[in-house]
Parts: C-alpha cells; structure tokens; sequence
C-alpha cells in the first residue's frame, strides 16, 4: 500500500469519583465518540457513584478525522488526571449545535441555492423517552422545506434542500429544528440564520458547529467549580499516536538484522537490556507480532527465554518479574492464543454468571445477607453450613474448568504448543537438579495460569469473554476461583493454606487439581511439531445478526428481517440458520465488499445498523442491511469487516447512509441508485481487537522508533553490532526520507548517537554516504567526522 499517515487514539476508563445524583445512586457508562459518532460503549456499572472500569481501547483514526469527545489532552499527546465534568441542562429550550453547507449553483433559468444540512448535536430532550424527534425546517424568500429524524438527540439528516434565487437578489436563509409532537405542538429547539446584504454569488460555504439561539435567550453551560450542579470527576488516560508506514521494502533491513544474529550479537538482546518499564509492553506486543507475521515467534521466544534464564534468578520467582520475555510471552498468548481460552473458560464463566450463587470461604468476608435459607425448615443457613455449600460450589467450578483444560491440550494452537515446549525444555536445562523438577511445570502455568487464563475468570469483560461487568457477588466468586487456579498453578496446595488459612476446606480439590495440571502440561508440550509454526486460519467474528430486506415502497421504516447466524472469516462473510450449521444460507466473498457503513437511524428505526455494500456474481451492485443489538457490537462487526477488506482495490470513496426506497434515496433524495454517495466513507476507523490481521510493517515501524530514541550508552557492549544496526537502520531512514524530508534529523541524531558513543569500527565512507541522502543536491561531505560537531 502506500505510504500514508496513520492516527491511533488509545484510551483507558479508569474511574469515576464522586458523582452526585438526586437518588443517591447511579448506574454509569461511558460512550467515546469520534467525530460526533458513538464507537465505544463501556460496561454499566450498576448501584455506585464511583464506578470502576479498568477498560481499554485503541482506536484506528482516519486522516480526516476532526475531533473525539476528549475533555483534555496534554501538548505531548498523553493525559491522566481527573477532568471536572459538565452537563447540558435538560431544562433550557434551546442548546446544541447544527453543521450546515450552503452552496450557490449555476443553472439554465436562475442560480440555485443548495442548503445541505448534516447533522446537529446536544439537543434539548423534549419526549419521555429521553431524546427528541427533530425535525429541520429551511427557509428563504418564503419558502419552506422539512425533514424530520426520529427519536435522536444527535441527528443526521445529510439532506440537501435547493431554492432559486433571482438575478441580483439578496436573502435570508434560516434553519430551524423543532421537535415533532403528534399530539401536541410542536416544540422549538434553535434556529440559525445567514444575511447577505449583497447579491448572491456561485460558491460555497460550510457553516460547522454553528451553535443553535433562540432571541433573548443564551445557551447554558455550566462551569467547572463554580458549585452548579457538581457531578463529580472522571480519570481518563488517553494517548494519541501519529504513525507514518511506508511500504514492506523499506523496513526490510531492520527486520533482517532482527530475525537474525550478527557476531554471536543480536538486536533482541539490545532490546531486552535497554527497553524501559514504561515501554516494554508495547515493545513486546510489536515484537511478537512482527515475528509472528514471519513465521518465527517460537524462535523469538525461545531467544527470550534463553536471555531470561542467563540472569540469576531462583526457581521460585522465574518468569515472575515484568521482564521483555515474561511481557512477550504474555502478549503472544493475547494475540494467538484468545479463541483458545474462550474454548476452555467459556462455559465455565457464563455458568458462573447465569447461577449467581453465594460463595464466600473468608470468615472476615462473609455477609449475613448472603446466607441462603434452608428449604423446608425455613431458618438462617448456620456458617459451617455456608462454608460447606460454597465449598461445594467452588469445587464444582474448578473442577469443570480443570476437566475443559485437561481435553484441551488437542485443540490448543500449534504454535503456542510449540512456544510452551520450548520454554519447557530450557528451564529443564537451566535446573537439571532432582528436586526442581517441578519447575518447568511451573515455568508453563506461571503462563498458562497465572497470566492468562487466571486475569481472564477475575475480569472476563476484559477479555471478550462477557458484555458486562459482573455484580457483586458473582465477582467475588469468580476471584475466589482465579485463585484457586493461581495455587493450583503454583502446584504447592499447602502454601495457599499457609497465607490463607480459611482455603483449608478446599484442600482436597486442590490436590487434586495439582494432579490434573501436571498431566495436562505434560500432555500440551509431548507432541512435537514439524517445520515453522504460524498463526492458524480463525474465524474472525461470529455471531446472530438481524437481516433487514427493504421493501421497495410503502414507509421508510417498513421492512421484514430475519436473524440468522453470521461468519467472518479471512476469505468470506457467510450466514446460515443456525450455528454450526452445515448449509449455508448465503455469502459475500470479502473481495466483492465495496463498503462497510452504519445506516442512519430514521431508516429502519435503529441506530444499530449497518450496511454491507458489496457486487454479486454477476458484477451488480447491492447491499445487504445488518442489525446489531448495541453500538459496541456494531463498532465491532464494522472493525471487522474493514480490516478484513482493507486491501481491496475497488473500496468506495463515498455512500449513502440511508436506503433507496421508491424512486429516490432516503438520505439525499437523489434518483440515481447507482450515483455517487452523499457521504464519506470511513475505511480507515477501526477498533483495535485481539483478532485483528498482523501488520508487519506497522510493528516494524514502531519498533523502529524506539530504537531511534535510544541514548548513546544504551549501545556500549555491542560494538559489533553498531555498524550493522546503524545500517539496517539508516537504510530503512533514508528511505523514508525520499518520501517525508521532515524527518531527516532522526538519521543525523541516530549517526551521531553511534558514532559519538565510541564506536570507532563505524565506517566513516557509511556514515558521509548516509548523510548524503539527507541533502537535497549532491555534494562533497569529509569522511572524517571527528567530533560531534563536524
């Protein structure tokens, strides 16, 4: 592809604090928006006023991306402190915003002018249901057109409304939103107005964010600590991320000189002993990915391990520290090994979930309302009667989750078996001695257990493995079961018993797990697997999804759907009646998709919808209309589609948000079915997700910026390898330079970091022949560069 910038925008919702609300309890989310468009919902925290979210998104920007509902960002791109938030009050008649684009045309008779209205923002909310259905009402020389959207404080009309204008004539265009009553009268909502004292002339002006008046009357915004209507504090952390990726060829010598060893020297080991705290996660996730997509994770990792084991360290704390090789490993198992775990804790958790039962063993914890009556003798359940039926529960989970585990060796990615037999085998070198032999068990479920399946039972929302946050009581039995697979993982029962005094009851389970974990890890790394490993072929999204036929006339919002199960994969879109089905129902083949867009909602009366435009066999154009049940599934399933067809040739440039209904589109009214879209495509605004496709170039390219910011001493020891990093690096910068001149100082502060380092065995002839690719005209440089100055 080429080269081109790209935006990501990373953020976490930490918590809330402090909200005041007349009842005394809330039940809050979070929506992020991006352009005025909602991309992410948080889970619902129910019953609190000082929520806790812990959630974390990145989201892909498109280049022409304006602006997300941030409150604050600091000039280095990163925020994290507590923002003060405001509210629009639900009270006042008139609030918000309208984006307008007028325009004078040309025609046979007379000029026209076209008023094209987008959308509007925070309107007042004048029904029950909480929002408005606004409608906007165009005037000029006294003539009048409408358009109405319903139930929406955030409308998008993207209709053009056209007048003639006369020969020297000047006018007063006015725009009002009122919202639509059946019933009663209709209630005002803002209007804007545009004077011309001189005659209108061809051109075209765009009025954004124009906030909606009222005569005699001011919008109300209430100011932070000014003691009206305190709502509180949210802590937000938010990182925006300007990335340029240039084409494979360009970082090719840097991945070479990664993937391989140079003077029984390699760039990995610089970067295992330079990457700071503060980075080293995503120093590891772009590792992993980069070798990953070359087909050599096993080797990285094993390269890693082999690093980690060189160190001193004890048996008992191996692989415990946040080092590269734990954080690598640690990411390799997100991005290769999430279906797995799905498969192996999923029914588990939603178990969990459905039963709700009381299960507490800490006397310190155990809530007298949590007791559960005796049936048939109606009294109190006495305490050993709640410990005994927790223990009873709890064993019963762990022993499920144990028994999944233990059939799935079989089913567990090839090349994190291979991963997991590679650091079985080191630290069986590393500690040969008879009575370690338990540490190589423990080397793979300080993994397996302790890093990932053990945060995924505590926090299955963060994981995909549930929508929502789970309740009180339902998260502390979900942590007393991450910690009994914590202890079985650490194969010592009896120092679980020795912190914690009250797990006694569950010794025998315990033991028994220990067991069990010792024949599934000898089972996951027994199997040898031949040739270089790689990610396998995955579903990339499934699940039940409402398709809309639209009618061709009759009301806008008259339609039949039908829910059916669909799959995304890396080859096609299919659905069928049921899952697991054998007969199709139907398919796209991702290479005919032309667009991947959401409707707006006044077309099928829901804001969760999206369209899939695409050409059949026979190379007509249509489209195919998709419900989803919120906007996060929404987000997610349009994410997945245009990653997943980010490579086509033929992607649209615009669409039409509504449906063609009649004779004309619902949207822009324009008769053409076929004609030109009336809005822009957005191919390029993506959520980040465990199941994305690697991008080897995205990966090298950040990789290749840490490395740029690497001070001089980082480098001493690795004297052999200065010249052939300086290389690999300039190689892949002067590159980059032919294309972005703006970032020439990076290979001069690169050249002069190595050189003023003392390295002496860099080659002056590299250094002058680099710097010659910096200057826009040939020219004669000295090859002797003695000093940082010269």
């Amino acid at each position: 592809t080429a080269p081109g910038p790209r935006w990501r925008l990373r953020g976490r919702r930490s918590r809330c604090r402090a909200l005041c609300f007349s009842t005394g309890s809330s039940d809050p989310y979070c929506i992020v928006k991006i352009d005025n468009e909602p991309i992410v919902r948080t889970a619902t925290v129910w019953k609190t006023l000082s929520p806790f979210w812990g959630e974390e998104y990145e989201v892909r920007l498109q280049p022409s991306f304006h602006c997300g509902h941030i409150a604050a960002m600091t000039a280095t791109g990163c925020f994290s402190g507590w923002l003060s938030l405001s509210e629009v009050d639900p009270d006042e008649e008139v609030q918000g915003e309208i984006h307008l684009r007028v325009e004078v045309l040309p025609g046979e008779a007379a000029r026209r002018l076209c008023c094209t209205v987008l959308e509007a923002r925070d309107l007042a909310q004048k029904d029950r249901n909480g929002a408005s259905d606004p409608f906007v009402r165009v005037r000029y020389n006294g003539k009048t057109q409408e358009s109405v959207v319903k139930k929406s404080c955030y409308p998008r009309w993207n209709e053009t409304f056209e007048f003639e204008v006369a020969e020297g004539a000047a006018g007063q265009l006015c725009v009002e939103v009122w919202d639509w009553d059946l019933v009663s009268r209709n209630d005002f909502l803002g209007k804007v107005t545009d004077s011309w004292e001189k005659p209108f002339t061809p051109g075209t002006w765009e009025k954004k964010n124009l906030s909606l008046r009222e005569p005699g009357k001011k919008t109300f915004h209430s100011e932070a600590g000014s003691g009206q209507g305190n709502l509180g504090a949210l802590q937000l952390q938010v990182r925006l991320r300007d990335e340029t990726v240039l084409p494979s060829s360009c970082y090719q010598p840097l991945v070479q000189l990664l993937c391989q060893e140079e003077g029984g020297v390699s760039l990995i080991t610089l970067l295992d002993e330079t990457t700071t705290a503060e980075c080293r996660q995503e120093v590891a996730l772009s590792l992993v990915k980069l070798f990953l997509g070359q087909g050599l994770a096993k080797e990285l990792l094993d390269l890693l391990f082999e690093l980690e084991l060189a160190k001193p360290c004890e048996p008992n704390t191996l692989f415990r520290s946040n080092s590269l090789a734990s954080k690598s490993m640690e990411s390799f198992l997100k991005v290769a090994g999430m279906q797995y775990l799905h498969a192996v804790l999923a029914p588990t958790i939603n178990r969990v979930f459905e039963e709700k039962k009381y299960v507490e063993l800490d006397p310190s914890k155990r809530d007298a309302t949590g007791r559960m009556r005796c049936s048939g003798l109606h009294r109190v359940q006495t305490e050993g009667e709640v410990i005994e039926q927790s223990c009873q529960h709890l064993q019963s989970y762990l022993g499920e989750l144990l028994a999944a585990m233990g059939r799935s060796a079989p089913g567990c990615p090839a090349v994190v078996r291979g991963a997991f037999r590679q650091l079985f085998r080191r630290v069986g070198q590393r500690f040969p001695e008879q009575q370690h032999q338990n540490v190589k068990f423990i080397a793979v479920t300080s993994f397996l257990c302790l890093r990932f399946f053990s945060p995924a039972i505590m926090t299955p929302k963060l994981f995909h493995l549930r929508e929502k946050h789970a309740d009180a009581r339902t998260s502390r039995t979900l942590l007393l079961l991450a910690k009994a697979v914590q202890i079985v993982g650490n194969m010592e029962a009896a120092a679980g018993r020795a912190k914690e005094a009250w797990l006694a009851p569950l010794q025998p389970a315990l033991q028994r797990g220990v067991a069990r974990m010792k024949a599934f890890i000898a089972e996951l790394v027994d199997v040898e697997e031949p040739g270089a490993l790689a990610l396998q072929t995955l579903v990339i999204r499934e699940g039940p999804l409402f398709m809309h036929k639209t009618k061709a006339k009759g009301p806008l919002l008259s339609s039949s759907s039908k829910k059916l199960h669909f799959s995304l994969t890396s080859e096609a879109l299919s659905f069928a009646k049921t899952p697991g089905s054998k007969q199709q129902s139907g398919s796209i083949a991702l290479s005919r998709i032309r667009a991947a867009e959401k409707v707006e909602e006044k077309s099928f009366g829901s804001s969760h919808v999206m369209q899939i435009v695409y050409v059949d066999e026979a190379g007509r154009p249509d489209t195919a209309y998709l419900q989803c049940k919120c906007v996060n599934e929404l987000n997610q399933w349009l994410s997945a589609l245009r990653k997943a067809c980010a490579n086509n040739p033929e992607l649209l440039g615009s669409y039409h948000p509504g449906v063609f209904r009649g004779d004309k589109w619902s949207c822009c009214h324009q008769r053409d079915r076929a004609g030109l879209g009336c809005g822009a495509a957005r191919h390029g605004l993506t959520l980040r997700d465990w199941s994305d496709p690697l991008e080897p170039d995205v990966e090298a390219q950040r990789l290749f910026c840490h490395l740029l910011d690497l001070s001089p001493h980082c480098l001493l020891g690795l004297q052999s390898a200065a010249p052939r990093l300086l290389e690999a690096l300039a190689t892949s910068e002067s590159r980059k330079i032919r294309e972005f001149v703006s970032e020439r100082t990076h290979i001069v502060s690169l050249t002069w970091r190595i050189h003023n380092g003392g390295y002496n065995s860099c080659n002056p002839s590299l250094t002058a022949g680099l710097l010659q690719n910096l200057l826009p005209e040939p020219c004669d440089i000295p090859t002797n560069l003695g000093s940082p100055f010269s």
